[in-house]
Order: structure tokens, then C-alpha cells, then sequence
């Protein structure tokens, strides 16, 4: 019997694909993981250590491209007050959280998911097509859509010991397995 080892398939709209990673894979997904870990737990903590605070209204209303598809969207929420004040706290502390979650390996799609989030709306906010479609920005989104997609806590985080806690002779994945959309 051969092994299945590194590979992986999936179906989509009738539509199957199937490959096998190489077996350093699972250390390059862990260097994407750590790395947008860094990347967003050191910007949430200078802009949360910053002299001035950080205010997403000044943003909003002052550096969104007004050829962004989304600039109305970006205009009400710099324009309206609870919500900009909303903004200035969740960017900052949202940006610490995911990346000490990346950073640790826990609930780690949960985290890309909510990094990815982000990174779309930074697409549309510093919206900028002169060199075609695809930008850091979308770049960074797809990173944490693959650290989610391959389950990049599993890989020396702490997703691996929180999916196989023991719950009454079960695993926690196999008692609750709607949380392998936020663990992994």
C-alpha cells in the first residue's frame, strides 16, 4: 500500500484537482505562517505604542484613492464618527491578535481569515491598478487564505494540542468538528 503522505485533492464545481508537495513544504507554510505573524503583531504594536494614537478616520478620509471601487464605503466610515472610532481601536489590536495567533500556531484559520479580511480591505483602500490588479496587498491576502487552506497551526503550533484535547474520551476536532474552520 503507498503512502499518502503530502498529497492532497479537492473538488470544486465538479472539477478535481490533485498534487503531491514536495516534503519541505510544511516548513515554507510555517515560514509564511511566522511571517505574517511577525508582520502583523509588530504593525498592531507600533501603531498601539505609537506617540500618536492611531486614527483610522484620518486614514479613510485623507488616503483612499477616490478611483477605489469601495471609496464611498471608505467615505461613510471615516465620516462617521462611532464607526471610525470603532476602526482605530479593532485595526490595531485586531492586527496584535492575529499575529500573536499566527505567531503561536492557535486558532490559526480563524486568525488568516480575519488577516485576510484585512488585507482585502487594505486592497481596496490603497487601491492603486497602475501596474495591473494584483498588489502586495492581494498578494498578502492569498498568503493567509494558504496558511488557513493548509492548516498551518498544525505545524509546530499549538493547533496540533488544542484539535487532540481530550473531551470525555473524544478529541476536541472529533466531539465539535465545526472547529477545524477555525483551528488548523
Amino acid at each position: 500500500m503507498q503512502s499518502r503522505v503530502n498529497e492532497f485533492e479537492s473538488t470544486v464545481a465538479g472539477v478535481t484537482i490533485s498534487s503531491k508537495a514536495h516534503s519541505l513544504s510544511a516548513w515554507f507554510v510555517l515560514a509564511l505562517r511566522l511571517m505574517m505573524g511577525f508582520a502583523f503583531f509588530y504593525s498592531g504594536w507600533t501603531k498601539i505604542l505609537a506617540a500618536e494614537p492611531f486614527s483610522a478616520a484620518g486614514y479613510l478620509n485623507n488616503a483612499v484613492p477616490a478611483a477605489s471601487p469601495l471609496s464611498g464605503v471608505f467615505a461613510w466610515m471615516g465620516s462617521t464618527p462611532w464607526f471610525a472610532e470603532f476602526l482605530s481601536v479593532a485595526v490595531p489590536w485586531g492586527e496584535l491578535a492575529i499575529g500573536l495567533a499566527l505567531l503561536a500556531g492557535a486558532v490559526t484559520r480563524l486568525a488568516a481569515f480575519w488577516g485576510a479580511f484585512m488585507m482585502l480591505m487594505f486592497y481596496f483602500s490603497n487601491w492603486d491598478v497602475a501596474h495591473g490588479f494584483i498588489n502586495g496587498d492581494f498578494a498578502y491576502m492569498l498568503v493567509f487564505l494558504a496558511v488557513a487552506a493548509f492548516g498551518a497551526g498544525r505545524i509546530l503550533g499549538l493547533d496540533s494540542k488544542i484539535e487532540q484535547y481530550d473531551v470525555g474520551g473524544q478529541t476536541l476536532l472529533e466531539k465539535y468538528p465545526m472547529l477545524s474552520y477555525v483551528l488548523g
